[in-house]
């Protein structure tokens, strides 16, 4: 279901895809994240890293009781401070969708599905 604002000149639908390409594209520009991963891992254990093409397979956009919750699975870089890169994302991801769609965004919930070497 669309998210609808009431302009003076007529109506704005935001759908759920546009957000989750938005909350993708913003989590990618956050240092220590190697890539966006699928929701479901794969059968032995091993999340599939998706490509910059696939931002909005990584992310999902929920309501519950007029809330807005944002799921972010992603693969961290080796090295960093996983709690770091997830506030990080958090954050960025929260003012993206503040600034560039006007959504108050209540929780972004970061799903850690794996740690890569960044190349």
């Amino acid at each position: 279901m669309p998210l609808q604002f009431n302009m003076e000149l007529g109506n704005v639908f935001v759908t759920d895809n546009v957000i989750s390409v938005i909350a993708g594209s913003a989590a990618m520009e956050c240092f220590g994240l190697v890539g966006m991963a699928t929701r479901k891992q794969l059968k032995d254990g091993i999340a599939e890293l998706l490509g910059r093409e696939n931002l909005s397979r990584g992310v999902e956009v929920r309501r519950e009781n007029e809330e807005l919750h944002i799921d972010l699975y992603i693969i961290v870089s080796y090295g960093t401070k996983i709690s770091e890169v997830a506030h990080n994302i958090q954050s960025k991801v929260k003012y993206v969708l503040n600034d560039v769609v006007g959504l108050h965004v209540d929780h972004v919930h970061i799903f850690v599905q794996g740690v890569r070497v960044s190349r």
